[in-house]
């Protein structure tokens, strides 16, 4: 999805809910969908909305699995050999 460069100001409820305008919904092929999902992420000390979806795992292939597993375990790995912070200093 490109960025649209579409500003809003949403009022949140007391329960953190936000309720995205049509115009938005459509933007982010949300309409028309039963249960559409948002993949939430906070960038830059903002949000960043992207539509997502959501299937069973019984329907991803199991080889498409075992590439994920190895991405994630060579990401981890090199995740653990990161320096870390020396606290206290």
């Amino acid at each position: 999805m490109q960025y649209c460069g579409m500003a809003l100001t949403l009022p949140v409820s007391k329960r953190g809910a936000l309720t995205l305008p049509p115009s938005l919904r459509r933007k982010l092929g949300l309409e028309g969908i039963e249960s559409p999902l948002v993949i939430v992420e906070e960038r830059d000390g903002g949000l960043f909305l992207q539509a997502a979806a959501a299937i069973p795992v019984r329907d991803i292939p199991k080889e498409k699995l075992a590439q994920w597993l190895v991405k994630d375990e060579a990401e981890m790995t090199a995740f653990e050999r990161t320096p870390k912070p020396k606290s206290g200093a």
